[in-house]
């Protein structure tokens, strides 16, 4: 996307270390790897070994025996397991980097805006004990929006509302900086979150995240089908009940039901940030719209339901799950730009 500048950036990389997905983006080459951030340890007589990371180890989540253990290091955006986020980066790295061994790269990773100090630090240090040289930091909204396309550069408002896996990042962005930046703990996850429950108090039915998250993809919306009904899909999981396995049918309507609270969680982010926005920024903000990034954009009808609360132009994002990687490679490639915008804390 970006062209190709030859072997000598190849050690630089930029990492879009999210809940969900972890992509790494090679300086002149694009994104070269996106796989899911799942590790998945053998445990034995207390010593746990690395038994697969990403793809892999993803596939074993809900389905492990006693001795293994699938996990996921990130958490709403920021590391919950720290070892277990040193070994896939350390994995993710090795892998994109079989071919370049020379020196250490140096490494770009986008942040929460609203990662703490403890958090931002956990995140460093991870980068720095997997190999890299130098760990800089950008906040994920200024990532989304440059991967976005989007004039942050220019005297006048953008908005971009990032829907990640753990968080959503909601931010107002003028001559290259975040004019007004919130970030509440609601992504993909809490969607999951809330299938699973509904199914479980509605229907007396319990599916495991991986069916949460197909069921998601499939039929979930943001807004009630116009026939009240919308798509259908077949789901297998646990009879409450009597405790066997059992499959129903489930109905696009219910999914808007159990996804009520996370959207309208997103929608009163977005609401609150436009209220502070300064009234000049505003004014851009109505001329130019808002623009959603992140994996959490694509659920049906979030546009619709976000443009019906707020009366603006609502666009999703190109590519809208690369965005911030791709964000976070242009802030490597274009640094010297953007340096006020990566805080590598030396």
């Amino acid at each position: 996307m970006f062209g190709n500048f030859g072997s000598l950036f190849a050690s630089n990389l930029a990492i879009d270390l999210g809940t969900a997905n972890t992509l790494i983006y090679s300086k002149g080459r694009g994104v070269i790897l996106s796989e899911p951030s799942v590790v998945a340890y053998h445990v034995k007589d207390g010593n746990k070994n690395v038994l697969a990371v990403g793809e892999d180890a993803k596939l074993m989540l809900g389905r492990t025996p006693g001795s293994i253990e699938a996990i996921r290091p990130m958490r709403e955006g920021v590391i919950a397991d720290f070892e277990a986020a040193e070994e896939m980066i350390k994995h993710f790295i090795r892998k994109v980097r079989k071919q370049s061994t020379l020196s250490k790269p140096k490494v770009i990773v986008c942040v929460p805006h609203g990662a703490t100090p403890v958090e931002k630090r956990a995140i460093r240090q991870s980068v720095l004990s997997a190999g890299a040289r130098k760990a800089g930091l950008i906040a994920e909204p200024i990532a989304a929006a440059i991967g976005a396309g989007m004039p942050i550069t220019d005297p006048t408002g953008s908005m971009v509302v990032d829907i990640g896996g753990g968080t959503t990042e909601v931010a107002v962005l003028s001559l290259g900086d975040i004019v007004y930046a919130r970030s509440i703990r609601v992504g993909g996850d809490r969607m999951d979150e809330g299938i699973i429950n509904f199914l479980r108090r509605e229907q007396n039915i319990l599916v495991g995240q991986m069916t949460a998250e197909r069921i998601k993809i499939s039929i979930g919306s943001a807004r009630m089908p116009s026939d009240g009904h919308g798509n259908s899909m077949h789901i297998r999981g646990r009879d409450l009940i009597n405790g066997i396995p059992k499959e129903i049918e489930i109905t696009q309507s219910q999914m808007v039901e159990a996804l009520t609270d996370p959207v309208r969680q997103i929608c009163d982010a977005v609401t609150t940030a436009l209220e502070a926005t300064p009234p000049d920024l505003s004014a851009d903000i109505v001329d130019r719209g808002v623009m959603l990034t992140g994996g959490g954009a694509l659920l049906g009808d979030l546009d619709v339901a976000l443009r019906l609360q707020t009366g603006l132009a609502i666009s999703v994002a190109d590519q809208s799950l690369n965005c911030v990687a791709f964000g976070t490679g242009r802030a490597l490639e274009y640094e010297k730009q953007l340096r006020h915008a990566i805080d590598y804390d030396s």
